[in-house]
């Protein structure tokens, strides 16, 4: 038997289910006679006795005087070949691609013939310093498809950040190198871009209609080695509000089987829309095993940020506040004697941003936006993710033992944003990168590094 510990795949025969050696070895030839009722038992004693030996010899008298006279009626018996197997002799249709119009409902098996060419498999490598000091090559691995005819592909931010070479393999088995033509950590997602005329693109659906319990599909890359994989399911919710290392979000909960490699591909409808990215697995809760827990992006979330990526190489227009933020605590509130636990204390403040016009000062804790209770750092990116530049907001703000309120109109994020440390969190536990080997980028080594979150990029 293969009994390989460190090796992923294993044969369903485990140790402890060996046979007891010691157990009688059943010598019957099965061949000979399979319908004997006493397989491999001791020899019957000859000659029945009492009455229940008279009541079996009367049954199988009847027995028989029933079989002719049924022989009779029909005319004639068929004899059976008791060792025979059947096989079915049923013509098995062929799968047809099928047309995405948003109105043919189709088999699983005609969304992904449909479907299959459009989706990729991405693998980025990178140099890193370990612990030591010393230099390291890692990889990772993805998924993601197409959004148009001329190479635009889109994927998770997490699968390509900090890459150094990307590269992406078709359907077909033709590899190409990929260019990065932007990303958004916010909203965890990226387009990459390779040369090519004549992709077959998605068709993108309405995530917002998307119903409880209707049918979907994710099509990935699991385990950065089972390439254009498939798995089946229901959505389990929408409007799931989690947290993924630090950075909210609203997602399409489904029970599809979703595994380090499958993050950046298309969650697909019954109609072969794509409804959502896939992004992200629960894989434990304290210490209980979770399965069938998994989230996609809905794609009404980004469709508009995924073109100002295309055009600008970032999102131009996201809302921008120009600080630098810090989850309160009850502990800070009792070293700098504030009344308040909760909120986002602003360690520092850019000058001629958008928080210097509004008034924002160091020391200054937000416990409200508009009417949105603030209570941490997580909630005020995802109070944020409902404005765009232009904006203007009504600040709830602690300051010198008195609450007041303020006005604030976004400015637009920097392009460099994504490096900076303004408007992003100074909490150590904060990891909104997900780097590679640290539960983020999805396909390591040891591929069950990625459950060591409670939520974990889907890879």
């Amino acid at each position: 038997m293969y009994e390989d510990e460190n090796n992923l795949y294993h044969y369903s025969y485990r140790k402890g289910d060996e046979q007891n050696p010691n157990a009688p070895i059943d010598t019957k030839n099965y061949a000979e006679d399979p319908w004997d009722k006493n397989p491999g038992g001791s020899p019957k004693k000859k000659g029945g006795s009492g009455l229940s030996g008279k009541i079996v010899a009367l049954a199988l008298v009847c027995a028989l005087v029933g079989g002719f006279i049924g022989a009779g009626v029909s005319g004639a018996t068929t004899k059976v070949n008791k060792t025979s197997v059947q096989v079915s002799d049923r013509e098995v249709a062929q799968v047809q691609t099928v047309k995405v119009d948003g109105k043919t409902q189709m088999s699983m098996s005609e969304v992904y013939a449909s479907n299959v060419n459009s989706v990729v498999s991405i693998n980025v490598s990178a140099t890193s310093t370990n612990y030591f000091g010393q230099t390291v090559q890692t990889a990772a691995s993805g998924t993601g498809f197409f959004i148009t005819q001329d190479g635009y592909i889109l994927t998770n931010h997490h699968v390509i950040s900090g890459a150094s070479t990307v590269k992406v393999t078709l359907y077909n088995g033709e590899t190409y190198d990929a260019t990065v033509i932007g990303s958004d950590e916010d909203y965890d997602i990226a387009v990459i871009k390779i040369d090519v005329t004549g992709a077959t693109p998605v068709v993108l659906g309405d995530s917002s209609k998307v119903a409880i319990g209707e049918s979907v599909a994710a099509v990935g890359n699991p385990l950065g080695e089972l390439t254009f994989s498939m798995s089946e399911g229901i959505v389990s919710c929408v409007n799931r509000a989690i947290n993924v290392d630090g950075t909210p979000f609203n997602m399409i909960q489904v029970d599809c089987s979703i595994n380090p490699g499958n993050s950046g591909g298309p969650l697909f409808n019954s109609y072969g829309e794509v409804i959502g990215i896939v992004s992200a697995k629960y894989s434990s809760y304290s210490n209980t095993t979770v399965e069938g827990i998994g989230f996609a992006i809905p794609i009404n979330d980004v469709v508009s940020l995924v073109k100002d990526i295309m055009t600008n190489g970032y999102v131009t227009n996201k809302a921008y506040m120009g600080i630098t933020p810090q989850t309160m605590t009850a502990q800070m509130a009792q070293q700098y004697r504030y009344d308040v636990t909760e909120g986002v204390f602003v360690c520092s403040v850019d000058p001629d941003s958008a928080a210097a016009k509004a008034g924002l000062k160091l020391g200054d804790v937000i416990t409200k936006m508009d009417d949105k209770d603030i209570a941490s750092y997580e909630d005020l990116v995802a109070a944020k993710k409902s404005y765009s530049a232009g904006d203007t907001v009504t600040l709830t703000v602690y300051r010198g033992g008195q609450t007041m309120e303020v006005q604030l109109t976004f400015d637009a994020a920097p392009e460099t944003t994504e490096t900076s440390s303004s408007d992003q969190s100074t909490d150590n536990s904060y990891n909104g990168n997900g780097g590679y080997g640290n539960g983020g980028n999805g396909y390591y080594s040891n591929p069950w590094d990625f459950f060591n979150n409670f939520f974990g990029y889907g890879g």
